[in-house]
């Protein structure tokens, strides 16, 4: 398991739709790698725009 930067308590990694994401259990801190932010964000325009009323 991996330990917070910050805190130092222990993250959980969490899969979302193929993006890995640590949590942290003390701060609860959300922890990105490189590139990971940008494909959520892709992901989340992609189920906006199939959600957009027709």
């Amino acid at each position: 398991m991996m330990q917070c930067p910050k805190c130092h308590a222990q993250m959980n990694t969490y899969n979302r739709n193929g993006v890995q994401i640590e949590q942290c259990n003390g701060c609860r801190g959300i922890f990105l790698d490189y590139g990971e932010l940008e494909s959520l964000t892709r992901l989340e325009s992609q189920w906006n725009a199939s959600a957009e009323p027709r």
